[in-house]
Order: C-alpha cells, then structure tokens, then sequence
C-alpha cells in the first residue's frame, strides 16, 4: 500500500486532484481520499487547513511514503502572496529528507507551453541540493471542461505505480523491525469502543498484540484490525489501518499517539541540528514549534551549543545543539526526526534536528 501527500499551497489545485485520485473518505483537518479499485491500494492525504495551520502539513507528510507538490502556473510569482506557501513546503520536503515525490504542475489549461517551460526553470533552480532535486515534473489539469480534460493525469497515475514499487519494496524490509503505529483520529463507536485510525511506519501489527500506547505508557490489546473497510489479521509497513482498541478510551488520545512496545517519553530535549537557510537566527529564550511523528507543541530554547561552545544565537545554514524544554509529554524513538518552526515568520520551518 502506498500513502501520498497531496500538498502545495490553498489554490494549488491540491484538492481537484486528490478528489480525482481517490474516493472521500474521513476528513478533519486533513482529508482522506481513498482509491482500492486498482490492484495497488492508495491513500491520499490532502492538508486541507494548510497554510493556516502546519500541524495539518506535518501530519500529512509523516503519514506518508511520496509527496506530490502541487505548483499552478502562478505558484512561484513574486507578486503571488501564496509562493511564500509553496516555498515552506519545499523547504519542509527538504527538512524531512523526503525521498520520493512528483511535482505537478496543475492547471495546465490556463498557462501556454512557454510558461510552463518558464516554471520549469524556476523548480528546478529553487529545487537544485534539495531532496526535490530529481523529482520529475508533469503537468495536468483535472478541468472536465478544458480543451484537454484532464491532460496529464494518466501520465500522474503511471509515475505513481513506478515510484510505488520502489517503496513497497523499502516497506517490506521495515517488516522485521518491531511495530510502530502512528495514530492520526480516533473516536467511540457505541458497541465496539475505541477505535484509532493510522499508519504502520514499521513493522507487522497484528490482530490480538498485547502491546502499549505512548506516551500514555499504558498497556492495551489491538483487538481487531480493518484496511479500506475489510477485517485483516496483520499490518505491514505501510498499510492504512482502523484498529480497535481494548484498556483505553478515545478521549484519552490525542493524534500522533503511538502503538509500540517501547519509545522514548520526555517533555525536554536535546537534538543535534541543522537550521535552515531559509529562517532567521534562532535565540536563547525563544520560542519555537516542536514536531515529532504527528505531535507537536510550543517549546523554549534553554541552550545553544556550536562546536561544543555555548552561545547566544545560531545562525541560518548553520549546526548546532539545541537544549529545548516542553510542558507536553512527548512519545519518539532515536531514529525520528524532529522538525522545528518559528510560526511568527512567513516562511515557518526553522530546521530539523535528532535526539542526542
């Protein structure tokens, strides 16, 4: 199974083409749509509340396994208040080292071969060092009125199954690690109980683990297991899954809990970092936005170490370690990556960091 994130800026086209791909299924502050007609299921997560908010951004991206980075023909003008948005999301596809992913270039219908060229050229130099850089462009319209209805999609489609079968194969050499369950909704169903809906990031969950849920600590018991709405006794890595839960209610977890036998819980932290270019100089006493996983939440800057020396401030580009505290109890393991975010500024990734 592969999940994708369908993201660029508010009228970027992102949710057009998401509806075209796939059937609506939950939505919040993302939107789920599903497509488990073709032999391959899909799940793409559409963030509809960004650029409001970059909770819906991240969650979008940790959820998924390729990104397709909507640009319509004026995304990247400077006299366009939205290119700052698709600037932030490139920015974050390179902070999170976001290995698979398509940019398409939407609303064909409304630009000339010129222009599109034009844009081209402008991707490619934003993109050059980045984790975008060999990420292939197609341009498309989902306009069932235009001169070419829906020019491009197929070639979408078919980009999608090529780089599908390169991540299914990454997925299945996670299914020897222990099982991690990132969790994104959860509700009450009267006659059933808890019931959470989420992702497999590694591992196989199984129907019937007795396991735990972070950071709670708690112990509970997968009690059954559903994919696209049918009863299965596994989860690989990768699978889209609602999952019943035995010994907790839904009230008591929040998104980005995760099912695992062990993590990391904390409410501080110390992570080595790299700040980005494209932010100003982090201080001692500021305030940044946390994310991990799907959590996230505010935290101060107590400490800055550059070459072991402490300092005041770091500036952009630069490596350094951050000591942060929290007040929220925080669940990670040692190989996640932390984003950090200054949401006072237009462009809000600040960096990215792991746990020391």
């Amino acid at each position: 199974m592969t999940n994708l994130a369908i993201i660029g800026t508010e009228k970027s086209g992102r949710t057009s083409l998401a509806a075209n791909l796939g059937k609506k299924g939950t939505s919040s502050d993302i939107t789920l749509y599903n497509n488990d007609k073709e032999n391959r299921k899909m799940v793409f997560v559409d963030p509809h509340s960004y650029p409001k908010t970059l909770k819906s951004l991240v969650t979008a991206l940790n959820v998924s396994d390729m990104a397709i980075l909507c640009i319509p023909p004026d995304g990247l003008n400077r006299d366009n208040p939205a290119s700052v948005h698709t600037g932030e999301c490139i920015v974050a596809l390179d902070l999170l080292g976001f290995k698979h992913g398509i940019i398409a270039l939407t609303k064909s219908d409304s630009t000339h071969m010129h222009a599109t060229d034009e844009l081209k050229k402008k991707i490619k130099l934003m993109t050059v060092g980045t984790s975008l850089q060999d990420w292939e462009c197609i341009s498309l319209n989902t306009n069932k009125s235009a001169k070419n209805p829906f020019e491009g999609v197929e070639d979408l489609k078919a980009k999608i199954n090529e780089v599908s079968e390169k991540i299914e194969a990454e997925q299945a050499e996670m299914n020897d690690l222990s099982a991690r369950v990132f969790i994104d909704h959860a509700f009450n169903v009267t006659g059933k109980g808890c019931v959470v809906l989420g992702v497999v990031k590694q591992g196989i969950s199984k129907d019937k683990d007795k396991t735990k849920i972070f950071p709670l600590d708690r112990d509970i018991e997968i009690r059954s297991i559903q994919s696209h709405d049918v009863d299965i006794d596994n989860a690989p890595t990768g699978t889209r899954v609602g999952m019943r839960l035995k010994n907790v209610q839904a009230k008591d977890i929040e998104r980005g809990f995760i099912i695992s036998d062990k993590e990391i819980v904390s409410t501080d932290y110390t992570l080595q970092c790299t700040i980005s270019k494209f932010t100003r100089a982090i201080e001692t006493s500021g305030v940044l936005h946390l994310f991990v996983g799907l959590q996230s939440e505010p935290v101060r800057v107590e400490k800055i170490l550059v070459d072991g020396q402490e300092v005041n401030e770091v500036k952009p580009g630069s490596a350094c370690v951050l000591e942060l505290s929290g007040n929220k109890k925080v669940a990670y393991s040692k190989e996640d990556r932390f984003l950090l975010a200054n949401l006072d500024l237009p462009q809000r990734f600040a960096g990215y960091g792991f746990s020391k």
